[in-house]
């Protein structure tokens, strides 16, 4: 095995037991990105001196004899709407495609506290809106178990770079399935934690009460190993609660299968995705019956509202957000424009997307006079009932299994002039966002080559129960 093959745990054990060293590990991985980023355009910012200056001072570290941390030496990649201090962030967008950081997010602190070595910038979709990283001002990133396909999205580099070995982990951001979606389509493991559980400064903000960030790893116990570091109350966010203490979770007993009561919502299993995929899903499900857990068919009336109400809140906390973009402040401006007014409007034409675009234009308009109460407002009313159900249903089941999208990995340029069809890639996913709730998506099969993710949610803050499930899938 490669060494950029290695988990989080399989690093961290050869780096204590001395087999290689962390600056051997990040320049395997730093070869990785080498031979592949062209093919599959993953990356979109490379740090290859700076991560080899972090992997050295780990060494040094080592050769003294101090012990060093889980992630300690271990390189990893982070999506660019992540800030990183003095490195180059775009939100994969022209707007921004020559800022620099400032500041570093608080789960980008967080880390370089725990000794990571960052590789660099993963590409995505232009302000994490999409669901394909076709809408990239830098171009599609490229599925690796097949370069005609697309990695999901907005996530895609993320997922892409950790299924493709350029690095051990890495960190995307999810407002409705765009951790959890990528790593379907990847074949590897992505979590969206509990609204507040994880810091949000720092992150480009799209739909501030939905985003979350979140770990994209090789295994459930690597995503759970990057989430005990992430998670936390932040001062800078102040939706952000502290958690139960990893030491506390990892002395209470561990999950007994044969009491694992498991909801199948019946919402989920639906007429229009693939059969395959299903099978897939189902077929899982089956072994953990046969193992001892107990299913049971649960429902989510509201369920089928969710995509709705998703795109109505979306587009609304959008507009709100991006009017910070107007060519004043910092990044891209525009050298056409007259007067002020030609300023603001011709840098928004030029530096934003077509699907920017879109989301800003039909937020403005749900939020318009006249329009609030009969659009915005209606959807918040069914966010609530949406949380209702939720809450209802876990009363019954421990954890709830579905697929985590409807079909495999598309082709590229399939879905990307259609935006209705590409938006119901997330049909499975937005419903953990707008209830707030933690989900992971694990690979569960192939269909004709291409992975199969399975979704498990579970109530809130209960996130070292998602973490046992998945591992025993």
């Amino acid at each position: 095995m490669n060494l950029n093959e290695l988990t989080i745990k399989e690093a961290h054990d050869g780096l204590v037991a001395k087999k290689f060293t962390s600056v051997e590990l990040t320049e395997a991985c730093l070869a990785e990105i080498k031979k592949l980023d062209k093919k599959l355009n993953v990356f979109i910012t490379v740090t290859g001196k700076e991560a080899l200056e972090q992997a050295s001072a780990v060494d040094k570290k080592i050769s003294a004899g101090k012990k060093i941390g889980i992630l300690e030496g271990v390189p990893m990649a982070l999506k660019d709407n992540i800030l990183v201090k003095d490195i180059l962030a775009t939100g994969g967008s022209k707007i921004l495609e020559n800022y620099v950081a400032s500041y570093d997010a608080t789960v980008v602190e967080k880390l370089k506290v725990a000794g990571a070595v960052i590789l660099g910038k993963t590409n995505m979709d232009e302000f994490a809106m999409g669901a394909s990283t076709e809408t990239s001002y830098f171009g599609p990133t490229k599925n690796p178990h097949d370069p005609t396909r697309v990695p999901g999205g907005s996530s895609g580099g993320s997922a892409a770079a950790v299924a493709a070995n350029m690095c051990i982990y890495a960190l995307g951001s999810d407002t409705g399935g765009s951790v959890r979606q990528p790593a379907s389509f990847c074949g590897v493991v992505g979590m969206k934690p509990t609204y507040g559980a994880v810091s949000r400064y720092g992150l480009m903000a799209m739909a501030s009460s939905l985003d979350q960030i979140g770990p994209i790893a090789k295994t459930a116990e690597d995503a759970e190993i990057i989430f005990d570091i992430i998670r936390g109350k932040d001062e800078m966010d102040s939706t952000t609660v502290e958690l139960m203490s990893q030491k506390v979770r990892k002395s209470e007993s561990r999950l007994d299968i044969k009491k694992l009561k498991i909801g199948l919502p019946k919402e989920y299993f639906v007429a229009g995705m693939d059969p395959a995929v299903e099978k897939c899903v189902r077929g899982t499900v089956e072994k953990l019956k046969k193992a001892g857990a107990k299913i049971k068919e649960v429902s989510l009336p509201h369920a089928k509202y969710a995509l709705a109400v998703y795109y109505l809140i979306v587009p609304a906390e959008v507009s709100a957000n991006m009017a910070r973009y107007d060519g004043i402040r910092y990044g891209f401006r525009t050298d056409k424009a007259k007067n002020l007014l030609e300023t603001y409007l011709k840098t928004r034409a030029e530096g934003l997307g077509d699907e920017v675009k879109r989301r800003i234009m039909l937020g403005t308009y749900a939020l318009s006079t006249g329009y609030y109460d009969a659009y915005y407002l209606q959807a918040q009313k069914m966010r609530t009932l949406i949380r209702e159900d939720f809450f209802k249903v876990f009363k019954e089941v421990d954890c709830l299994v579905m697929p985590t999208a409807p079909t495999t990995a598309f082709k590229i340029g399939e879905k990307i002039n259609d935006p209705l069809t590409m938006y119901l890639s997330d049909v499975f996913t937005v419903s953990a966002n707008v209830a707030g709730l933690p989900a992971i998506s694990v690979p569960c099969g192939e269909v004709k080559k291409l992975p199969v993710g399975l979704q498990i949610m579970t109530t809130w803050f209960s996130e070292e129960n998602i973490f046992q499930i998945a591992k025993l899938i």
